[in-house]
């Protein structure tokens, strides 16, 4: 039993590192972005069935292929993509009003101050 309870946390602590992860490699040929990353629907007022990963740049919201809202936690937590706006560094191309990515990565919320 006490096993099972080892092996039960060590793929708590796996998959909770694991949605935090990086998408892609970084390309040195490219500039990397600082930008807006959240729900779509929820926070930049964008259609479409469902919660869907969106990032906004240069003030436009774009939908975004290559990585999705459940690859970076749950969306529905306190800092999950439905509910607050994040910052990630992401590179990758708007291709038919979508962005492709091919890097993404989730920067931490910064400290609140009391």
């Amino acid at each position: 039993m006490k096993l099972f309870f080892s092996f039960l946390l060590l793929t708590l602590i796996g998959t909770a590192v694991n949605a935090q992860s990086k998408t892609g490699k970084i390309d040195s040929t490219k500039k990397v972005m600082t930008v807006d990353a959240s729900c779509g629907q929820c926070n930049f007022g964008l259609k479409d069935k469902g919660c869907s990963l969106a990032v906004r740049m240069d003030g436009k919201a774009y939908f975004v292929d290559g990585t999705s809202i459940d690859d970076h936690g749950d969306p529905h937590s306190h800092d999950g993509f439905c509910e607050a706006i994040r910052k990630a560094d992401v590179q990758g191309e708007v291709v038919n009003n979508r962005f492709k990515v091919t890097y993404f990565k989730l920067l931490p919320q910064p400290a609140k101050k009391d």
